[in-house]
């Protein structure tokens, strides 16, 4: 069993409009956790994004993950140092939480010598998460459609090839996943999910085609997007301008605040737009042009 292991974590974007928790792809931004044995205790050090607001202690939900997956097998090390190098922006709609819970249990599952299976790690970072859209992206890469069903994840995850990117507009604010799904109703009418099932349909049938005529109509959301609109002021303004500069499709990130745009040309002039949007609400955001990832959790020992 090795003593120092480092795993590498894809962010996601999960939803990609009406895919509401079960649709998730992984894009090439990534953060990078260190695992190494030590003689007793626990010691945790952050840099990058979101340092200073993450904790060092149990409560991090990397450990969380580790602890979950060392009791599930009946060891733990000594003691463990844990480095965290953050690319990843927090609570900004980019899978953070589940990147971190994926890092967690992998990393754990790499020191103990891998006695579980991908498809226990799987459970065990949805069940922490909450439901599968970002942790199996992030586990395994690309585009992912995922749920669970009698207590065990399904899944089927596509690669998404150049030259489709990303174009992410990252407002320098966040917003809280549990306060995004407050905002949502506790029904919706039956027009409105024939509306999503279609559109996940054309959203699926387009990435995986390659063919991207009707991923604007396959990224098109009643159920969580209207809802969630007036907590990001200009999101409706950031989604057209982006399918006006040329982009294929363009809907909120996962629960937000971010958005993001499908693209295969005028990646600069997309985000350049997406910006200013934002800005004519006086928003400020990060503009990133990220490749899909179709590698997901990499692990170096070391």
């Amino acid at each position: 069993m090795p003593d120092n292991v480092l795993i590498r974590v894809p962010a996601t974007t999960g939803n990609l409009g009406s895919g509401f928790d079960c649709v998730g792809m992984a894009l090439a931004l990534y953060n990078e956790i260190t695992f190494k044995i030590i003689e007793s205790g626990l010691k945790i050090t952050i840099v990058g994004e979101g340092a200073q607001e993450i904790p060092i202690n149990t409560d991090n939900v990397c450990i969380r993950a580790a602890n979950r997956v060392f009791d599930k097998i009946g060891w733990r090390p000594t003691g463990l140092s844990v480095h965290m190098n953050h690319a990843i922006p927090v609570s900004r709609g980019l899978g953070s939480s589940g990147v971190a819970i994926v890092g967690g249990a992998v990393g754990a599952n790499e020191l103990a010598g891998q006695p579980l299976p991908t498809t226990e790690i799987m459970k065990i970072c949805s069940d922490l998460e909450g439901h599968p859209d970002n942790v199996v992206p992030s586990l395994l890469g690309g585009l992912s459609i995922s749920g669970e069903r009698e207590n065990t994840i399904i899944y089927q995850t596509y690669q998404i090839q150049p030259p489709l990117k990303a174009v992410v507009a990252i407002p320098e604010f966040t917003l809280d996943t549990k306060t995004a799904r407050q905002a949502l109703p506790s029904h919706v009418t039956m027009d409105d999910a024939v509306f999503n099932l279609c559109s996940v349909g054309l959203l699926i049938g387009s990435l995986i085609s390659g063919r991207y005529e009707n991923l604007r109509s396959g990224m098109a959301d009643r159920l969580h997007q209207p809802f969630r609109e007036p907590l990001i002021p200009g999101l409706s303004d950031v989604v057209q301008t982006a399918l006006d500069m040329g982009a294929h499709g363009a809907a909120l990130s996962g629960a937000g605040p971010t958005a993001i745009a499908l693209a295969t040309e005028h990646f600069e002039e997309i985000g350049q737009g997406m910006s200013s949007a934002f800005e004519q609400h006086q928003i400020k955001s990060q503009i990133r042009i990220l490749n899909i990832d179709n590698l997901g959790c990499q692990i170096d020992p070391s």
